[in-house]
C-alpha cells in the first residue's frame, strides 16, 4: 500500500456548456468526455482518471443539472444530484460574469443540502479581462461557503495546476481505486457510441434537435479490424431524412468522422457501418431510455 499517495474522487458540476468536459478532458490529457455546443451533452456519470506521482484523482463528468423536462432529464438530474455526497470535493464551474441566473440559484439550493466541500472554477476566464474575473469571485463569494475560489481556462490549461493542488487537499490518503495507466471507467463500447453522437451533433448543427441516442448493435475484430454496426436513433420521421441526407451524405459524413477518432481511442483499423430509425419521443419513455443505456442507479 502506497502511504503517501492520495487517492479519491472529484465530480464536475455546472449549467450545461460551462465546459465540464472540456476540463476533464484536459486534465487527463486525452478525450474520455465527448463534447458539443449544444446542451446537456453529457448523459452518462463518465469518470475520468488522472495518475501522479502521489495522488489518483477521479473525475466524475456528470450531465448538467437543470430542471427536467422529460424522463431522460430526469435521468440525467438524478445522476448528476446522487453524485454531490458521494465523492470528496465537488467542482462547480461557472463562466464569468455578475448575473447569478435561475441555473445558478437551482444549483445553489442543491449546494446548501451537501457537506463536501466545494470549490468554486470560474472557466473560460480568457473571455474576460482580470478585472472581469475579479467582479465574479466578488459576486459569488458571499453566496455559498466556497473552500476554493480557483479561475481558469480549461481550453488552454491555464491554472488548472493550481486547481489540481487544491482538489488533493481533500482527498484521503489511501490506494489507487484504477491501474495507474487507467484513464477512464467507460467500456469500450460505451466510448465508441459516445464519439458517434458527438460527430453527428457536431454535423447537424442546429439541424436536429438534441434528441439523439447511439446504439453499437456489433462490435467485433476480425483479421485485425474492428467491424462496428451502430444505429442512430432519432424522434421524428423528418429528423432521419435530414440525418441521412441527400444521396446518404450526411450519415457519410459522421461516419467518416467517426471512424477517425474511434480508429485513435482502439488502435486499429475500424469498419463502421450507420443506420439511422425512429423511436417518436424516446426521451419521454422509461423503457427506452433505459433501453438505450441511459439507467438509473439505486
Amino acid at each position: 500500500m502506497e502511504s503517501n499517495v492520495k487517492s479519491g474522487f472529484a465530480t464536475l458540476i455546472g449549467r450545461p456548456n460551462v465546459g465540464k468536459s472540456t476540463l476533464m478532458n484536459h486534465l487527463i490529457g486525452q478525450k474520455v468526455a465527448i463534447m458539443s455546443k449544444k446542451p446537456q451533452t453529457t448523459r452518462n456519470n463518465i469518470q475520468g482518471i488522472l495518475n501522479t506521482e502521489d495522488a489518483q484523482i477521479v473525475f466524475v463528468d456528470t450531465p448538467g443539472i437543470h430542471k427536467a423536462k422529460n424522463k431522460l432529464g430526469e435521468y440525467m438530474v438524478q445522476v448528476a444530484e446522487r453524485t454531490l455526497n458521494e465523492v470528496d470535493v465537488v467542482l462547480w464551474l461557472v463562466e464569468p460574469g455578475t448575473f447569478v441566473g435561475k441555473g445558478e440559484q437551482h444549483i445553489l439550493k442543491r449546494l446548501a443540502k451537501v457537506k463536501t466541500p466545494v470549490i468554486l472554477v470560474i472557466n473560460k476566464i480568457d473571455t474576460v479581462d482580470t478585472e472581469g474575473v475579479l467582479k465574479t469571485i466578488t459576486t459569488y463569494k458571499d453566496l455559498y461557503d466556497f473552500s476554493a475560489i480557483i479561475p481558469v481556462c480549461a481550453r488552454t490549461g491555464q491554472n488548472t495546476g493550481e486547481l489540481l493542488k487544491e482538489i488533493a487537499k481533500y482527498l484521503p490518503y489511501g490506494p489507487r481505486y484504477y491501474e495507474e495507466d487507467a484513464v477512464t471507467d467507460q467500456p469500450e463500447r460505451q466510448m465508441v457510441a459516445e464519439l458517434i453522437r458527438e460527430k453527428a451533433l457536431h454535423s447537424l448543427g442546429e439541424e436536429v434537435p438534441h434528441g439523439i441516442a447511439v446504439t453499437i448493435e456489433q462490435m467485433e475484430k476480425k483479421h485485425k479490424i474492428m467491424h462496428i454496426e451502430a444505429t442512430i436513433i432519432c424522434e421524428k420521421d423528418s429528423h432521419k431524412g435530414i440525418i441521412i441526407g441527400k444521396g446518404g451524405a450526411m450519415l457519410k459524413k459522421i461516419g467518416s468522422t467517426a471512424r477517425y477518432e474511434i480508429e485513435e481511442l482502439l488502435g486499429c483499423q475500424v469498419d463502421l457501418k450507420l443506420w439511422v430509425k425512429v423511436k417518436k419521443n424516446w426521451r419521454d419513455s422509461e423503457y427506452l431510455v433505459k433501453n438505450f443505456g441511459y439507467r438509473k442507479e439505486e
